[in-house]
């Protein structure tokens, strides 16, 4: 993980595997629609794992005048977030932290409680009981009573051969994506540098995450949209 903190990984990343995304537009508009029926004001809210801050940026098109935090562990990312964010800059803040760590919530101590809890691609990469230790932290100590956190995440395949598919699928839109910069791109290249990134996964099924926000606490949990292993979940703090 270590390696997401060099800016070469972070602008393969943002140039070369999130913008290949499949439904990526998609999944965002989704987001947006499923938040702005629980939560019609959003007045601050957390991206977290930022990346280049696309959610949070999405958050401020749609809610102009709210107030966001952007925390990623990976200075070159947050240094993205921060030449993204444009107009929105007076109105956040951005926090090199790794919520890996069990103190994370306290770099955001002076923030807190929150409307929205957005993420995506990042929490994925945390083992089993670290998702749940976020999922908890998230709401009992960051959402406000009646907020919302929404997780746009890969999560695990059911079996081996539907994972298979998912492979032969997303490799077929990074394919695609490369090819229209670069119509020699190679296949190989393509296809090592998907496994190579693979490895730093740790993921689970949708059902359990789904569960485990049941569990915490959070009402109107669902999986709002998955495409095999991609997936939009969450759920609300209860008033």
């Amino acid at each position: 993980m270590d390696n997401w903190r060099t800016e070469k990984l972070a602008k393969t990343y943002l140039e070369g595997v999130r913008g290949a995304i499949p439904f990526a537009s998609e999944q965002i508009n989704l987001i947006i629609r499923v938040v702005k029926f629980f939560l019609p004001e959003v007045n601050s809210f957390l991206d977290l794992g930022c990346g280049d801050g696309i959610l949070g940026r999405n958050v401020f098109t749609n809610w102009p005048n709210s107030k966001g935090i952007f925390l990623d562990f990976s200075e070159p990312m947050i240094k993205e977030a921060k030449q993204k964010c444009g107009e929105y800059r007076n109105q956040s803040s951005f926090i090199i932290q790794d919520f890996g760590r069990n103190d994370w919530v306290e770099s955001i101590s002076n923030y807190i409680p929150l409307d929205l809890v957005v993420s995506g691609f990042s929490i994925h990469h945390q083992d089993n009981d670290n998702k749940k230790r976020i999922f908890n932290n998230i709401f009992h100590q960051i959402l406000k009573p009646g907020g919302m956190f929404i997780n746009l995440d890969q999560v695990a395949s059911p079996t081996i051969d539907n994972g298979k598919i998912f492979d032969e699928f997303f490799i077929d839109y990074l394919e695609k994506f490369h090819r229209k910069s670069d119509p020699n791109t190679s296949i190989g290249n393509i296809v090592k540098e998907y496994y190579n990134d693979k490895k730093s996964n740790i993921l689970a099924p949708i059902e359990d995450q789904c569960n485990w926000l049941k569990e915490i606490g959070f009402i109107n949990v669902d999986c709002y949209f998955k495409v095999f292993e991609l997936s939009v979940f969450g759920g609300v703090k209860p008033k």
